[in-house]
């Protein structure tokens, strides 16, 4: 057994090529399809299947991908302590992130971070929320930014309320109004995440007991205030979201106060690596301290 060989696997399903996974990794085709082809016998089965649309996983490959990934990261996780000892920061940090977070805090937190440690290699992998949930808990990312709250296996530091707001365009009668209630909208066409996206908004209807007039379900964020600017309906976001918006959309409060809480989750606290404990504590020192 090779832990090299559970690198190769993990490398090719990640980037769905053999081509690609030996650009990453600087080796050949030949020695990533080797190299699998060794492993498979190894072990008696398939691992992967190829087809015209890339490499996926076998439902065997499926059961084995968390522990080739669990033994990834024990390796790396002594390393960087091997390091440590000897006075070195190294390793890498694999970080699971969403759209608002990677525009408005992950540039502050990773010039300081780089200036801290140049040392230890930042990876990201940007998705929604529940992409990240699920990155974390089978072990493809170290920690990731999420909302809470999240699934109680994972460990959870909260980092940030983030206020939501109701947008609507300039021309919309709510624009008179300085604050708005949730339970006035039901008669509003509502433009919002899908599920999965962001479950911040199903949250406050649900709370109200209101079963929103949906009229379009969108994935990205700018792709709703585009809709909203255009006349197509109104929407209910995070503040962070609502940065350099158009001049002919208006931002309305919603009454009693609604938020988002951001935070950053791991699998477990106590078996981090070091280069996924610095990050942290990086994250928290900049956003707790008032920084971003």
């Amino acid at each position: 057994m090779s832990l090299s060989k559970f690198e190769v696997v993990i490398t090719a399903i990640e980037t769905g090529s053999l081509t690609r996974a030996g650009e990453v990794l600087g080796l050949t085709q030949s020695a990533i399809s080797h190299a699998i082809a060794s492993l498979e016998r190894e072990y008696g089965f398939s691992i992967l299947t190829r087809g015209r649309s890339g490499v996926s996983l076998t439902s065997n490959g499926e059961r084995l991908l968390k522990y080739m990934r669990e033994m990834l990261r024990w390796r790396d996780q002594m390393m960087q302590e091997v390091s440590a000892i000897n006075g070195i920061e190294v390793g890498t940090v694999r970080i699971g992130t969403f759209t608002s977070v990677s525009t408005q805090w992950l540039p502050g937190i990773l010039k300081q971070f780089q200036d801290q440690y140049p040392a230890i290699e930042v990876k990201l992998m940007e998705g929604y929320y529940d992409d990240i949930e699920n990155w974390i808990a089978t072990g493809a990312v170290d920690l990731g930014f999420v909302s809470l709250p999240t699934a109680e296996a994972l460990e959870v530091v909260p980092l940030h309320q983030d206020r939501m707001l109701l947008i609507v365009p300039q021309e919309h009668p709510l624009c008179r109004q300085q604050a708005v209630s949730v339970s006035d909208l039901q008669q509003e066409t509502f433009i919002i995440p899908k599920p999965g996206c962001d479950n911040d908004i199903q949250r406050i209807f649900r709370q109200y007991r209101i079963t929103p007039r949906v009229k379009y379900e969108v994935g990205d964020d700018h792709a709703i205030i585009a809709m909203v600017q255009s006349g197509l309906g109104v929407s209910i976001l995070p503040e962070m979201v609502l940065f350099r918006l158009p001049a002919n959309i208006r931002t309305i409060p919603l009454e009693g106060g609604h938020y988002r809480t951001l935070g950053i989750a791991v699998p477990s606290m106590e078996h981090m690596s070091p280069a996924a404990r610095r990050f942290l504590a990086c994250t928290t020192a900049q956003l707790r301290g008032g920084a971003l």
